[in-house]
């Protein structure tokens, strides 16, 4: 919230286990309206809204972050200024495309959620028109060595192992160090995937694991160790073929093989349309994401079959805010409250 950066990126760690994403489109200056927008997250955050009467704010966090139509006005050469290229595995319909404003809340009470959502969306006034929402859930956290958590996914297997965690990392990886205006933001991707579910669990486990790569027990690689362990792709058995197969998700989307950054990847599941993925990722340039899912459809990746993209965005992280700047200062300009 106020700082140099917004929580739910990078705190808390582990994150809350319930996220409510809302997407809209904004009809006006975006200045007032998140000006507005970081009053109102404040006073949920300090439990001041009438919107919370009877509900504790615990551990609320809630990210703000604007699209690329916004940030190209003030400079189209701007992080965030660029959206999403078409990729394989999308239905996407146009009011599930792209989008203005994205606003994550997070909470370890889901009854947060939609009162906190209510509440934002009354700064709006009357400006934003909603486009989707997702309302997804973390599952189990499994311990990686001692460094983290990680939790499982909709699929059984652990999700976000290999992720940025120290501050040198997060600084390298995810926050944005410049220009000025977005200094202390990140870039956001947002995919809301579909998962034929049910055929990916009539799969033997050992033909899952290798189309992840990974142990769905433990969440080791196929290579050998623990969830902790680097990924050996390099190893192959007694027959020659790789230990991690060509193919999965492990080794076709694991950085070291684009040498790229690590996104910090903060994904959750959902039970709609049969259950699915919000998968949101946070890195400081939009290319770890697309350079990642660009190789995926070039080489197969054996995740891809089983998903379908039904939403879809990217989005520029603003800044944190303080007393002296309101929430989009730097980017948009202060703005005072009517």
């Amino acid at each position: 919230m106020t700082g140099r950066h917004q929580a739910g990126v990078s705190t808390p760690a582990p994150p809350q286990t319930n996220l409510l994403m809302v997407v809209s489109d904004l009809d006006g200056p975006p200045a007032p309206v998140l000006a507005r927008m970081g009053t109102t997250i404040e006073a949920l955050a300090s439990g001041r809204s009438e919107q919370l009467a009877g509900l504790d704010p615990g551990d609320l966090t809630i990210t703000v972050g604007v699209g690329p139509r916004l940030v190209a006005q003030i400079d189209p050469t701007l992080p965030g200024a660029a959206a999403l290229p078409v990729f394989a595995h999308e239905e996407l319909v146009e009011a599930c495309n792209g989008g203005d404003l994205m606003v994550q809340v997070c909470a370890s009470d889901p009854l947060l959620l939609p009162a906190a959502a209510a509440a934002l969306g009354s700064s709006g006034d009357g400006m934003l028109r909603e486009r989707w929402r997702q309302q997804a859930f973390r599952g189990e956290y499994v311990a990686v060595g001692n460094v983290g958590y990680a939790p499982r996914n909709v699929l059984g297997f652990v999700d976000g192992i290999v992720v940025p965690r120290s501050t040198a990392d997060l600084d390298a990886d995810v926050w944005l160090q410049g220009p000025p205006a977005v200094a202390g933001g990140t870039v956001a991707v947002v995919r809301r995937m579909e998962v034929q579910l049910e055929r990916f669990l009539a799969l033997p486990v050992s033909a899952q694991e290798d189309v992840i790569g990974r142990r769905r027990s433990s969440g080791g690689p196929l290579s050998g160790g623990d969830i902790a362990a680097i990924p050996d792709l390099e190893a192959t058995t007694s027959s020659g073929s790789f230990q991690i197969p060509e193919h999965a998700h492990a080794r076709v989307a694991n950085p070291a093989m684009i040498e790229i950054p690590t996104m910090l990847r903060r994904s959750y599941s959902f039970a709609e349309s049969g259950g699915g993925i919000l998968f949101v990722s946070f890195q400081n340039g939009l290319s770890t994401f697309t350079q990642t899912l660009e190789r995926m459809d070039a080489y197969d990746d054996a995740l891809l079959p089983y998903t379908t993209t039904t939403a879809s965005g990217t989005f520029l992280i603003l800044p944190g805010f303080q007393s002296d700047h309101t929430l989009g200062a730097t980017l948009f300009g202060n703005s005072t409250l009517h």
